[in-house]
C-alpha cells in the first residue's frame, strides 16, 4: 500500500491504558502497512508534549497536543477544544480517531469525530455519568447517551456510508468466548433450549489505602461511579453476547430486571479501618492526613467498590435466563507496598480472577476459569514469561444419558484454546485479544474486511448499555431510598426521533 493511502490516526486520551494497548497496536499496524501517522491529544497537566511508549520493536515517542480541561457534564466539546481538534484533523489528514479518555468524556469526543466523518475505535464503557451510582437521572442518561450517539452515527453514515464505530471489548475476540458461543448455539440448535442461567465473576485486586481514596483519582470512586464503570462494561457486554446464540424464535430476550447490591468506600473503611491499615502498614499513620471521620464524610457520595448484580432476562413476560454479575475491586491483591506504584493501571497489585458458569437447561454446563497468579503487576500476559503464570480453561459437560453421541466431558486448556484468526496466531489472553480488536478495525479501514464481519460495531451494544444503566439505576434508587429494582427494555428503539441532547448546542 502506498504511504499516501495509509490511514492517519488521532488518539484522544494517551494515559496508561492507551500506552499499554492502543499505541503499541497502532505501531504494529504501521509495521503492517495499515497505519500512517499517529498523533495524540490529552489535557493540560496530564502529560508532556512528547510521550514515550513501548512497542514490539522498542521504545517510541508520540507527539501530543494538549487541550484545556473541561467539565465532563457539558453536552458538547467547548469551542476552543473543538477548534484545536478540527485544526489537527485538517492539517494532518486524520482518517480515524481512537477515543481512550476517562469514560465520562467518551460521548463528546465520539460525537465530534462522527460529525467530521471520522471512524472511531471507542474504549469501553461507551458512556458514564458523574454521580451515576447516586443520582437516578445520571444512571438513566447512560442509556439515553447510547441511543443519542447511535442516532448521530446513523445520520453520519447517511453522509459517509463507509464510516464505522467499533467498541474495544476484547472478550468478543477471545478464543475461549468464541468456543462458548459455538457450544451454546450447538445445543440450542438441537434442543431449542436457551441459556437458562449464567453466573459471571471478575475481581482485579485493587487495594486502595484510605488516604488514596481521596488522593488518587485514576480508576477511583470520587466521580460517583466505580467498578461497574471501570471494568464492568466488559461483563455487561459479554453476558448478553453469550446469551444471544441461545435465543430462538419465541424465546428472544426483550427485557431485563436488575437488582444491584454494592459496597462503597464508607463500607470498605468499615471492613478494613484506618486503625487496621495503621497496624498493617508501618508508616501509614505518619503519611495519612485524614481522620476516620473526615474520610467517611468525604467519601459518602463516592461510587461503588464492589457490585453484586442480579438479573432476570425475559421474553414476552416470562423469565428465560437468570443471571448474576459479581464485580469486585476489593479482592485478592498482590500489593504489599505502602507507596503506590507509578502505574496504577498495572503493577500496583491488580491481578485478575474471572469465572463464567453457564447452564443450558438439563443439556449443557460450561465453566470458564481464568486466573492470573505470581507477579500480577507484570505487564506481560504471556503465561511463559518470567515471573508470570496464567491459567485459563473451559470445562464442558453434556447430558450423554439423554444423547449418547454427545461427549460427556471436555476440558479446553490454554493449548487447546490457542487457535488461528485470519491466519494470525490467536492466544487466549486479554492482551492478544485487544490486539485482534484493533487489527480488525484497521483491516476494515483499509478495505480488507466488511461491516458484516466486524465483531463489535456500535449497533450491537445496546444490551450492554441497558445492563449498565439498569445496574446504576438500582444503585442510585437505593441510595435515595427508592425501589431497588430497575426493569428496562432490551430492544433497540427506532433511531428516528431519538434525541441527540447536544444537537441544539452544535
Amino acid at each position: 500500500m502506498r504511504e499516501s493511502d495509509m490511514k492517519n490516526f488521532l488518539v484522544v486520551g494517551v494515559g496508561p491504558h492507551a500506552r499499554r494497548s492502543h499505541l503499541p497496536a497502532l505501531a504494529a499496524g504501521q509495521a503492517a502497512g495499515l497505519v500512517g501517522t499517529i498523533y495524540g491529544v490529552d489535557v493540560l497537566g496530564a502529560m508532556d508534549v512528547l510521550l514515550p511508549f513501548d512497542t514490539d520493536d522498542g521504545p517510541r515517542t508520540l507527539p501530543v497536543t494538549l487541550v484545556e480541561p473541561f467539565d465532563s457534564r457539558l453536552p458538547a466539546l467547548p469551542a476552543t477544544v473543538r477548534r484545536t481538534l478540527d485544526t489537527l484533523a485538517e492539517s494532518h489528514g486524520i482518517d480515524a480517531v481512537v477515543v481512550s479518555t476517562e469514560p465520562a468524556y467518551h460521548m463528546a469526543y465520539t460525537r465530534w469525530a462522527l460529525q467530521r466523518g471520522l471512524s472511531v475505535l471507542l474504549d469501553k464503557p461507551l458512556s458514564v455519568q458523574p454521580g451515576a451510582s447516586t443520582a437516578p437521572e445520571r444512571a438513566a442518561a447512560i442509556l439515553t447517551d447510547f441511543d443519542g450517539i447511535l442516532a448521530t452515527y446513523e445520520r453520519a453514515r447517511r453522509r459517509r456510508p463507509d464510516l464505522i464505530v467499533s467498541v474495544q471489548c476484547q472478550r468478543r475476540y477471545h478464543p475461549a468466548f468464541w468456543q462458548m458461543r459455538e457450544l451454546i448455539s450447538e445445543i440450542a440448535d438441537e434442543t431449542n433450549c436457551p441459556v437458562t442461567s449464567i453466573q459471571s465473576f471478575h475481581s482485579d485486586g485493587q487495594w486502595r489505602l484510605p488516604d488514596e481514596l481521596l488522593d488518587l483519582s485514576y480508576h477511583g470512586f470520587d466521580q460517583g461511579y466505580g467498578k461497574a464503570a471501570h471494568s464492568g462494561y466488559h461483563f455487561f457486554d459479554i453476558v448478553p453476547w453469550l446469551l444471544e446464540p441461545g435465543e430462538r424464535s419465541g424465546k428472544e430476550l426483550d427485557a431485563v430486571t436488575i437488582h444491584a447490591h454494592v459496597t462503597r468506600p464508607t463500607d470498605f473503611l468499615a471492613q478494613l479501618t484506618v486503625a487496621d491499615h495503621e497496624r498493617l502498614f508501618p508508616g501509614f499513620a505518619a503519611r495519612n492526613p485524614y481522620t476516620p471521620h473526615e474520610l467517611r464524610l468525604a467519601t459518602r457520595d463516592f461510587g461503588e467498590v464492589d457490585a453484586f448484580i442480579s438479573m432476570a432476562f425475559k421474553s414476552r413476560g416470562r423469565i428465560m435466563t437468570l443471571g448474576s454479575l459479581n464485580l469486585v475491586h476489593n479482592g485478592f491483591s498482590e500489593r504489599g507496598n505502602l507507596t503506590p506504584a507509578a502505574s496504577l493501571y498495572k503493577g500496583n497489585g491488580r491481578v485478575r480472577q474471572e469465572t463464567h458458569i453457564i447452564q443450558q437447561g438439563p443439556f449443557q454446563a460450561i465453566h470458564l476459569h481464568s486466573l492470573q497468579t505470581l507477579g500480577g503487576g507484570n505487564a506481560s500476559e504471556d503465561p511463559h514469561a518470567a515471573g508470570r503464570e496464567s491459567h485459563i480453561e473451559v470445562h464442558v459437560l453434556r447430558n450423554n444419558r439423554f444423547r449418547p453421541d454427545w461427549e460427556e466431558y471436555a476440558r479446553l486448556d490454554y493449548k487447546a484454546l490457542t487457535t488461528t484468526w485470519d491466519t494470525h496466531l490467536a492466544l487466549p489472553t486479554q492482551q492478544s485479544s485487544r490486539r485482534r480488536a484493533t487489527h480488525e478495525f484497521l483491516e476494515y479501514l483499509n478495505g480488507r474486511r466488511t461491516r458484516e464481519q466486524m465483531r463489535s460495531e456500535l449497533t450491537s451494544h445496546r444490551p450492554a448499555a441497558t445492563l449498565m444503566s439498569g445496574a446504576y439505576l438500582s444503585m442510585a434508587h437505593q441510595q435515595a431510598s427508592g425501589p431497588p429494582q430497575a426493569t428496562l427494555n432490551l430492544r433497540t428503539p427506532a433511531s428516528e426521533g431519538i434525541p441527540d441532547r447536544t444537537e441544539a448546542a452544535l
